[in-house]
């Protein structure tokens, strides 16, 4: 992926058969996708979206490497292909510039558009505005500051959101796959950034942008917040029980700071679970981690200590059901 990105045209049976898996090889299948390549010439960064399922043209790319430009390695794949008439094909180099092909014989509604530094192509699709929001979804990200995935699940939401697969009621599939040639950017040989594959969903690009969201960490892809609660309150008797949060108080007050999470009792916890053996932020786990095994652990501490039913009684009033 780093001389040249190829998407070809999804392979889908219109049999019966389970969607990744035709019900036999040979002429009659129909194919059907719509998909995306492109490069963003900032960063370098070479990728592709595709729904349903995409096959990628190792010929073309070899031919690419070899110094052949875009539309000539795909003129010369074309001509020598007997079922052309049935391929949907796009292609784009890091100059930007593209190739498509777009035969007679592939399942309307078919056709493809292209822009500076993006092909996208399909097939079977509720009509021609599904590419038309693709590309225009694409162009108006440029120079927007994201991520070439970023936009590429972007540009595949909005050909979705505009009818996408005319196929309806089927799991299908979608993925996008971006590579960064730049130095210190992926930890991989083969310079991949990101490599989402979903398969067999019902909102297939809706997972593919969920995915990417947390892998990313981006902004939005969870609720933040500050826990506040009785079981805050509880958590700060129990540890001031054992001695481990403010051990030289005699009380505590439940005011309402008290059932916050606050930062001292996040310390605390830690504190509390690098004693027990428990994983702390220094390996990996998150500050003030407090699940179901440290409660039964904490519970179990209170025990030992012969704390436990005096505790209990006086978290009574905290934990009534009332309703």
């Amino acid at each position: 992926m780093r001389l040249g990105v190829l998407a070809l045209c999804a392979l889908f049976a219109w049999s019966g058969a389970a969607a990744q898996e035709p019900a036999s090889w040979g002429d009659n299948l129909e194919f059907a996708t719509f998909s995306i390549a492109a490069v963003d010439p900032e960063t370098g960064e070479t990728g592709v979206a595709v729904t349903t399922r995409v096959a990628y043209g190792t010929e073309l790319l070899a031919l690419m490497a070899g110094g052949m430009t875009a539309q000539a390695a795909l003129a010369q794949e074309v001509a020598a292909d007997s079922g052309a008439r049935r391929r949907q094909v796009g292609v784009i180099g890091l100059d930007g510039r593209g190739a498509q092909h777009t035969g007679d014989r592939t399942n309307p509604w078919a056709g493809h558009r292209a822009g500076m530094n993006y092909v996208t192509q399909g097939n079977l699709l509720e009509g021609p505005q599904v590419l038309d929001a693709v590309a225009r979804s694409f162009e108006e990200s440029a120079g927007q500051g994201r991520h070439l995935a970023d936009r590429l699940i972007a540009a595949l939401s909005a050909g979705q959101a505009a009818g996408g697969d005319a196929r309806k009621g089927r799991a299908q599939s979608a993925a996008v796959v971006v590579a960064d040639p730049r130095p210190d950017v992926s930890r991989r040989p083969d310079r991949i950034t990101a490599n989402i594959n979903v398969c067999e969903h019902p909102e297939p690009v809706a997972e593919v942008r969920r995915i990417y969201d947390a892998v990313s960490q981006t902004l939005g892809y969870r609720d933040l917040q500050q826990f506040t609660g009785n079981d805050v309150w509880q958590l700060r008797v129990i540890l001031h029980a054992l001695g481990v949060y403010r051990p030289d108080a005699d009380s505590l007050v439940p005011n309402r700071e008290a059932f916050l999470l606050s930062p001292d009792l996040v310390q605390a916890i830690d504190a509390w679970r690098a004693a027990q053996g428990l994983s702390t932020p220094a390996n990996g786990s998150p500050p003030g981690l407090v699940d179901r095994e440290t409660v039964a652990r904490l519970w179990a501490a209170l025990a030992e200590q012969g704390k436990e039913i005096e505790v209990r009684e006086r978290l009574k009033r905290w934990t009534a059901v009332r309703r």
